[in-house]
């Protein structure tokens, strides 16, 4: 009932809103009509008060109400529509300049005959046609080109020539449309007002009765906690380790989740825990629950923590407070409170104001809640976010709970099944695991987990009802916005516009407010960052996607699976409705598609929303059932292409929000000129057409009252008179045209709403500085991000147009942005940047704001100083990031004395600047100036001064390269260096580098490797000193290392024994005529030490030698007994690579191979002489993979076969007739690629 009156006043909200109009206002109080405007509205606003008492009357089960509230939200709805429409006929006359819906139409001929002349129209159209209030006519008074009748079946799409023209106006039935919806209402105003007479207040019960929460005690109903046992670990070492070391009297740590999720079993868990029962002699368990007493609370505390003393009863919280004070003082203390909902700053310092009064530290205060804006309130220490149960663990706790041991294997998919549908829910595991637990057949459990029969259970301890009670305890806009969310499919991340752009549209919510991070604060939804793009979306948290289905189910439907929806179930009052089924055409789904036309007011539907793949007989169906579907307000839609729109598409003029995506991808698309008659579209989002060519049509910029246009940047850049769109709050790209009407600069002009990012390109095209003017740059304060360009998108130089004329500077002095300003780029431009008199850049110095400056390509820059473009002590103090490529003639860049203006820099990138020898920001580090950089980029600036690399210890991605110094890349903690020849600021990688690779000869001393304590891995190529590897011995660390291409290379002194952690070892010369002894000696010297060392060494010797992967360019020097025989326990991979030497493997090599029992993995590549495989490959009984590639002189497998073990066998580039027979072998399990 609260929905329905919340609904019906949200609807006449609206109204009273069109209403408001000052056209419409005009229109409604014409002569035709003869209404009062101002009575409609105020009756109107009566019914809103009415309607807002009912809800805090908390009106529950009343017929009469409910009957009468139906009839409300149908006339309203109609009301709303017929407004509606006039509205749009009201926005054409104003783009057309015609006078269809002008206010009263006097008494003038000239208005005497149109009014006939409508009348006839009208006849006409209620003989031939149907009546719609804006339909299609041929005739118009300034001569409109004919269109198609919205009811015609013909295609929607036209083209994109404007052909398909503007809706003409009957006023007539417009007029009598709305001045019947009116009366309507005014009759159903007073009878709600009759009726609220007789309406019980029942306001201070609901509240009460709805948000009931069971009592919790520190003993816990369940002996084992199930999946969470790391956690649990660490819980206890923060609770006793880490407070212990603290210093701090109190901290405060909250466990947070939804409901159900197990907060508080885990805290009893750790309450119970025996660690932490000695390590806290004071304990108390406080169920707090929706009454936060600060009294209450205290007399709890008091009686637990005192047990024999009467003082709690007391109702003086001083003395309260005196006595929980003295009875702590001198004990370390845990209190939890549990299942806190609500409380304010000020009652829970007071309520926590005597416990950090005591002579100890490390004391503890657990919270649990389900919502994180009271996490905020009260953490001293980082949360506890609990997460579902993961599938495996969930499934031991479900068998935990029906069978106390393992499901029946008849079963077990079945639970696996109905497991996924809980989201590793507990309490949803224990309201299931009832439901089945009685009935152990295949039939019961099928039709629980196909009727989602756990969802309808009723009692306070059942997962549904502990979900819902947070919703209850929302305000009822936030109901109203969340209810939403059940429209979208399963996991759907939202972004901000995204949703909150949905509800404005459906009239939930105005324009500009914006209530996802009031959900988020109430934990109904979870914040989270994309891996690839780093933009922030919304998720909901798990089991609500299912509540959001439950309690709005009497307005939104979505279908999501052909099985379980029947059209006989669906309410008639059903407005909005979503299609997310994944599986394929069925029979049935049209025999209930065919029901729901009757069932459901199709014509009346606000939302329509289809996710599913295009499939033709369900895209059919679909299309049938909503053909007469006029009213939407939000459409999804998924297409072939924009020719296969639906035909009722034209008829869809109240839309606010169309998203339209592409089921296959073509090269070019084009869409129908319908779109651009969709006058109130606030939203359009054509993003997902993407890699496509998309033409729009011309005449788009129609869209007047269009506030989002999601799109590609091209797209956006194919707008003609954009300025047209006043509203636009996006434009990532527009391109100047001298050539094109409609693509000046001035058409930025009007756009004062954008924001975000934006790309000017072609800038060479403006002439003068009074036209750069007409852009309006320096009044768009919410634009964040501009990008000024002299040239088009792949222009790498500067713009011809005015190069280096004093107009260049005028130009871009013409271009002064919003203070505000976050991020600025100005690439190829060809004249002086230092006359310009911006009160920013230039001077760029003066932006206060500027968060991100980027400069390509700028021949005239020179240099950048105080009292230089604007440069100032104050200047850069919020700079994150600065971009400087090919700027041919700069040299320097000086800081104002006594400035700290770098200190929010986190990325540097300076490219191609060759005469540039200095930066500030380069400078010395150790006074901790740039604390926050983490990105350094240097690449063709062979001037430059620059200090140890890497300068900083924050920096984590790092790219130097002259020529004079060559490369360095240090990134994700792994160190490159090619031909690098300056030493290294390792105190800044301590700690933190775990790999390096040397190529072509760095001059780096390997014997600082060994102060290098996170070290793992060492690559070494192409290295032609004489080098010696001893000092790489003492390297205990290392696990990886790799010597390529390096032919001068000493071994002597390299003990491999003493490389005890290596477990990937890689010696090999790739190119031809470099020699191979470095690996035959790396392994000769471990033989020879072997042999001197067997008498020292203990029977488990090759427990010393730890390799698992060996990778050599010698057969002879690897074969060998003493070397296997050490290898023998743990080696897996052996790869022999480029052994341009050996033909057949030797008796003793053969023998030697045999040692190697844990091989798993057999590799020859590039072994140019070798004529066959190992003959004894059969006895190897691990083996699993059998490799060869280009060792084109090998025929055959060998004679004695390959062992049973073997599963994947790759032969590639070698003879025909190897390849032929390994296509031929039929062994069990064996997976062949030749």
């Amino acid at each position: 009932m609260e929905a329905a009156i919340g609904a019906a006043r949200g609807l006449v909200g609206r109204v009273v809103n069109l209403l408001s109009n000052d056209l419409v206002q005009a229109y409604v109080a014409s002569a035709e009509l003869g209404l009062n405007s101002e009575k409609t509205k105020d009756d109107l606003m009566r019914t809103q008060v009415v309607l807002r008492e009912a809800q805090r009357r908390g009106v529950i089960n009343n017929p009469s109400l409910e009957e009468l509230l139906h009839k409300l939200h149908t006339k309203v709805g109609k009301a709303e529509d017929a407004l509606d429409e006039l509205q749009y006929i009201i926005i054409q006359d104003q783009l057309d300049g015609t006078q269809y819906a002008v206010p009263d139409l006097g008494n003038t001929l000239w208005g005497h005959a149109r009014h006939i002349r409508h009348a006839i129209h009208h006849a006409i159209g209620n003989f031939i046609l149907p009546c719609f209030s804006c339909w299609l006519l041929q005739d118009d008074d300034h001569g409109a080109a004919a269109i198609n009748h919205p009811h015609n079946t013909s295609n929607p799409a036209s083209g994109n020539d404007g052909s398909v023209t503007k809706l003409s106006f009957d006023r007539v039935a417009m007029s009598k449309k709305i001045k019947q919806a009116i009366e309507e209402m005014h009759s159903l105003c007073d009878q709600f007002l009759e009726l609220l007479k007789i309406i019980p207040d029942h306001s201070n019960s609901t509240t009460t009765v709805n948000l009931k929460r069971p009592l919790t005690g520190s003993i816990t109903a369940q002996d084992k906690l199930y999946g969470r046992e790391d956690l649990f670990e660490q819980t206890i070492k923060d609770l006793i380790t880490n407070c212990t070391d603290s210093n701090k009297a109190l901290s405060v740590m909250p466990i947070i989740g939804p409901g159900g999720i197990g907060k508080t079993t885990f805290t009893q868990h750790l309450y119970k825990d025996k660690r932490t029962r000695e390590h806290y002699p004071a304990r108390a368990w406080i169920c707090v629950s929706t009454d936060f007493d600060v009294l209450k609370l205290s007399q709890q505390i008091l009686s637990q923590i005192e047990e024999n003393n009467d003082a709690y009863q007391t109702s003086s919280l001083n003395q309260l407070q005196n006595s929980i004070e003295k009875g702590l003082k001198s004990k370390r203390f845990l209190i939890v409170f549990d299942d806190i909902w609500e409380c304010t700053t000020q009652d829970w310092e007071t309520l926590l104001a005597p416990m950090g009064k005591g002579e100890t530290t490390g004391n503890m205060v657990l919270v649990t809640t389900r919502f994180p804006s009271k996490v905020d309130d009260v953490k001293t220490t980082d949360p506890i976010l609990l997460k579902g149960l993961e599938l495996d663990d969930f499934l031991t706790f479900f068998e935990a709970l029906i069978f106390e041991g393992q499901i029946p294997h008849n079963l077990k998919e079945l639970a696996k099944d109905i497991a996924k549908k809980l989201k590793g829910s507990p309490l949803a595991a224990k309201t299931v695991g009832r439901l089945l637990k009685n009935d152990l057949s295949k039939k019961h459990w099928m039709a629980v987990l196909k009727d989602n029969r756990w969802q309808k259970q009723k009692n306070n301890d059942d997962i549904m009802p502990s979900l819902k009670i947070s919703y209850d305890y929302l305000p009822f806009q936030l109901k109203k916005c969340f209810s939403c969310f059940s429209l979208f499919p399963e996991d759907h991340r939202f972004s901000n516009l995204e949703i909150t752009c949905f509800w404005s549209a459906l009239g939930i919510i105005e324009k500009d407010e914006n209530y996802m991070e009031e959900l988020l604060k109430n934990g109904f939804l979870v914040k989270e960052n994309d891996r690839w793009s780093n933009q922030q979306y919304y998720v909901l948290h798990d089991l609500l996607h299912e509540l959001a289905r439950s309690v709005s189910s009497q307005e939104c439907l979505n279908i999501y699976s052909n099985g379980s929806f029947r059209a006989d179930d669906v309410p008639k009052s059903i407005r909005h409705f979503s299609i997310t089924m994944k599986d394929k055409y069925v029979e049935t789904f049209r025999t209930e598609m065919t029901k729901l036309k009757s069932k459901v007011d199709i014509p009346n539907l606000r939302a329509l929303m289809i996710f599913r793949k295009y499939e033709e007989q369900i895209d059919e169906i679909i299309e049938d059932t909503f053909k007469e579907i006029e009213a939407l307000r939000v459409l999804f839609i998924e297409v072939m292409s924009p020719e296969s729109l639906p035909h009722y598409f034209p008829k869809l003029i109240h839309l606010r929000y169309l998203k339209i995506s592409p089921s296959e991808f073509g090269s070019e698309v084009t869409f129908p000129s319908t779109l651009s008659r969709f006058y109130h579209l606030q939203l359009l989002d054509l993003s997902d057409w993407y890699d496509q060519s998309v033409k729009l049509p011309n005449d788009i910029n129609r869209l007047t009252n269009l506030c989002h246009f999601i799109a590609e940047r091209e797209v956006h850049s194919n707008v003609p008179e954009v300025g047209k769109m006043k509203y636009l709050k996006e434009l990532k790209e527009f391109h100047v045209k001298k050539e094109s009407v409609g693509f000046e600069l001035s058409e930025l002009g009007d756009l004062t709403e954008l924001g975000g990012e934006l790309s000017i390109y072609n800038i060479g095209n403006v002439a003068t500085k009074e036209e750069a003017m007409k852009a309006k740059l320096v009044s768009k304060g919410d634009l964040e991000t501009l990008r000024l360009v002299w040239g088009g998108l792949d222009a790498s130089e500067p713009s011809d147009a005015l190069d280096g004329t004093p107009e260049l500077s005028d130009v871009l002095d013409g271009l002064e942005p919003h203070p505000n300003l976050q991020s600025l780029g100005i690439e190829n431009h060809g004249g002086s940047v230092e006359g310009v008199s911006w009160a920013i850049l230039p001077p760029f110095g003066q932006l206060l704001h500027l968060r991100s400056l980027k400069l390509i390509n700028i021949s005239s820059l020179v240099q950048i100083k105080p009292g230089v473009v604007g440069v100032t002590a104050k200047s850069f103090t919020q700079l994150k990031e600065i971009v400087l490529d090919s700027l041919s003639e700069f040299t320097q860049w000086d800081e104002a004395p006594n400035a700290h203006s770098f200190s929010m820099l986190e990325k540097i990138v300076c490219k191609e600047c060759p005469n540039l020898y200095k930066l500030p920001f380069l400078q010395d580090c150790s006074m901790g100036s740039y604390n926050h950089l983490w990105k350094l980029e240097i690449t063709g600036c062979p001037k430059l001064l620059m200090p140890l690399m890497p300068h900083t210890s924050t920096l984590t991605d790092v790219t130097v390269d002259t020529r004079r110094t060559g490369r360095m890349v240090y990134v994700n903690h792994n160190l490159y260096l090619t031909r690098y020849n300056r030493a290294l600021a390792w105190h800044n990688m301590a700690g933190k580098v775990e790999s390096i690779t040397f190529k072509a000869g760095s001059t780096v001393p390997w014997i600082i490797l060994q102060s290098l304590t996170s070290f793992k891995k060492l690559v070494i190529e192409g290295d032609s000193s004489k080098q010696s590897l001893a000092s790489l011995s003492y390297l205990t660390s290392l696990t990886n290392l790799r010597i390529q291409d390096c032919k001068n290379f000493k071994v002597g002194g390299f003990n491999l024994l003493m490389a005890s952690n290596l477990k990937d070892l890689a010696v090999h010369n790739i190119i031809e005529y470099y020699p191979r002894f470095v690996a035959a000696d790396l392994l000769s010297e471990l033989a020879v030490e072997i042999t001197r060392s067997k008498k020292l060494l203990p029977p488990t010797a090759g427990a010393l030698l730890q390799l698992v992967r060996l990778n050599v360019d010698s057969i002879s020097a690897v074969l060998v007994a003493p070397v296997c025989r050490l290898l023998a326990a743990t080696l897996k991979e052996l790869v022999i690579t480029c052994d341009r030497e050996v033909e057949n493997l030797t008796k003793d090599e053969e023998k030697a191979l045999q040692l190697l029992t844990s091989l798993q993995e057999l590799s020859f590549w590039r072994c140019h002489r070798l004529r066959s495989f190992p003959q004894g490959l059969h006895g190897l009984p691990s083996l699993r993979k059998l490799q060869a590639i280009t060792c084109r002189r090998i025929r055959s497998l060998p004679k004695k076969g390959i062992p049973t073990s073997l599963r994947e066998l790759s032969i590639n580039d070698c003879s025909r007739k190897l390849h032929n027979q390994a296509k031929k072998l039929n062994q069990r399990n064996l997976s062949v690629s030749a």
